[in-house]
């Protein structure tokens, strides 16, 4: 949350009935009230409907009643938040500014733990990433507040490693293909190894992404 009136509510979370009276209660006091949503992923906007109808508040982005375009600003009483598009993880995703304080909520583009983000939504996720993440350092922030995991206090080396983590992921697919496995799942066999069937999943679509981009770069 930032701000207290008029307070945004980033991300509110998975459609949890405790978890959204927990919200509303901390900004019962509040007059205005706006829920922002990185992304439509379920683990971030399920509650904000119902968030929504509890606080009388709207909700904006991917999933929510209103657009959010790029450099919109959303006024709180703790300073202005500005949207900034940063697709990758999911075709339409948003990262959240606070220019204040030096701070971005990102979403799902940077995990507070870890080297990688699930990248395989879409064809062109691969190269929409690489950029979001390039448009991302070129905010110099000084904290990073991901969806998932801890504060990132040191955002420049965190923003490189999950470049060359995917960077890394796409030499290792334009490997195998060079040593003749074909298609997306006997890939994944070959960069992962054994996983469960619904990582396997997540898996194959995210070599499938990258098969994109290298299609893309020849």
């Amino acid at each position: 949350m930032v701000g207290e009136d008029p307070v945004a509510i980033v991300d509110p979370g998975p459609r949890i009935e405790s978890h959204i009276s927990a919200l509303a209660d901390a900004v019962a006091r509040a007059s205005e009230v706006v829920i922002l949503l990185t992304h439509a992923h379920d683990d971030h906007a399920a509650a904000a409907a119902r968030l929504a109808h509890r606080t009388g508040g709207s909700t904006l982005g991917p999933g929510g009643d209103h657009h959010l375009g790029d450099g919109q600003l959303i006024r709180t009483s703790g300073g202005d938040l500005v949207a900034v598009s940063t697709p990758g993880h999911a075709r339409r995703h948003f990262c959240f500014h606070h220019p204040d304080t030096a701070s971005i909520f990102v979403g799902d583009l940077i995990l507070g733990d870890g080297d990688t983000t699930w990248i395989g939504e879409y064809r062109g996720a691969v190269a929409d990433y690489l950029r979001s993440l390039d448009r991302l350092a070129t905010l110099a922030a000084r904290i990073l507040h991901p969806a998932h995991g801890p504060p990132i206090h040191d955002p420049a080396p965190a923003i490189a490693r999950f470049r060359a983590h995917r960077l890394q992921r796409v030499e290792q697919v334009r490997r195998a293909v060079a040593d003749g496995h074909a298609g997306a799942p006997a890939i994944a066999r070959h960069v992962y190894g054994p996983l469960p069937p619904k990582i396997r999943t997540m898996a194959e679509a995210g070599v499938d992404a990258i098969l994109d981009y290298l299609s893309d770069a020849e």
